[in-house]
């Protein structure tokens, strides 16, 4: 299960990414065309051109992590390529939300409340 304690933010690659990429092809997918570094706390999610398999990139301590879902039925509500090679920066809610066949955008999910604390 994904601990997302230790991850700063998640990235998501717009459009398809080959499946057939293993951990090092798509470290150098995030390092190289992404150019971000695929050593630091973030997710980084791939889909397919079907959008029924998603893996997801971490780094952890001393090893990577690569998360594989395939979906039987349906497929994940991603965003499509818009030719832009910049990955698009999603919350973890967000990243719940396609995990569970919803889209990025919740028109009725609740807000986060910022609590303050009183002293």
């Amino acid at each position: 299960m994904l601990n997302e304690v230790t991850v700063d933010r998640v990235f998501l690659a717009k459009g398809s990414t080959d499946m057939r990429k293993s951990i090092d092809g798509l470290a150098v997918l995030v390092q190289e065309v992404f150019e971000l570094d695929p050593f630091s706390p973030n997710l980084f999610v791939f889909c397919n051109r079907k959008r029924d398999k998603m893996k997801i990139l971490f780094w952890d301590k001393n090893g990577f992590w690569l998360y594989y879902r395939r979906l039987e039925k349906g497929q994940f509500q991603w965003p499509s390529d818009d030719q832009n090679a910049t990955p698009l920066k999603i919350t973890r809610q967000q990243l719940r939300w396609l995990l569970d066949g919803l889209s990025l955008e919740q028109k009725h999910a609740h807000l986060e409340v910022m609590v303050r604390t009183i002293i």
